[in-house]
């Protein structure tokens, strides 16, 4: 009787682990928010990692974490760092490519909770006087990260998405504040780094 008990336990385990590897590695989160401020000014917000922290959704959730800057401020080759609670981790972001005004691609790397590579993309169109910004994430998930997800019940398109919806309702109240619009060029040499993450 165990011994059935133990092979209907031992199937089922084995159902469930063949279930969780062939559900998609691969996964996308994309949100959208209309902005009553010009491409520009939207634009620069997101170009500049300094200004991040006006806006973030991650900002608020852990206000005192470490912030690290290495490279130009803003444009290609600008790095920011951060190390925060168990809730924002640690981890890097690094401007890859940018079309001003259009849009921005940023490769994040993170290390805590958990380690991984993924491309987050922002984009910026004209949508009458205003300004559409599309805000997206791409990347990939082991074996390991989909059945601890599967385990935990994370969603991780609404848990993400979630935190995007935040940050564009921040970036929108932010842009729509006016004010000059800021430059859209790194400068020409490196800002001070702010505190070192360790």
């Amino acid at each position: 009787m165990l011994g059935k008990i133990g092979l209907v336990v031992l199937t089922a385990i084995a159902a469930f682990l063949g279930w969780v590897a062939v559900q998609p590695s691969s996964y996308r989160v994309e949100r959208s928010a209309v902005v009553a401020a010009a491409p520009a000014q939207v634009f620069a917000h997101v170009y500049d990692l300094g200004k991040w922290q006006a806006w973030s959704p991650w900002a608020k959730i852990d206000p005192d974490a470490k912030i690290a800057f290495e490279g130009p401020r803003s444009g290609p080759g600008a790095i920011m760092r951060w190390a925060g609670n168990e809730k924002v981790g640690r981890g890097a972001m690094a401007i890859t490519e940018a079309r001003p005004v259009e849009a921005l691609t940023i490769q994040l790397d993170f290390v805590e909770p958990f380690e991984g590579t993924s491309t987050t993309r922002f984009a910026f169109a004209p949508q009458d006087q205003n300004t559409r910004v599309t805000w997206s994430l791409d990347g990939t998930q082991g074996f390991a990260e989909r059945l601890i997800g599967t385990l935990l019940g994370l969603d991780l398109e609404e848990m993400i998405g979630q935190d995007y919806e935040r940050g564009l309702a921040n970036l929108k109240a932010v842009a729509e504040a006016g004010g000059p619009v800021p430059p859209t060029q790194p400068p020409a040499a490196p800002a001070p780094s702010a505190e070192d993450p360790g």
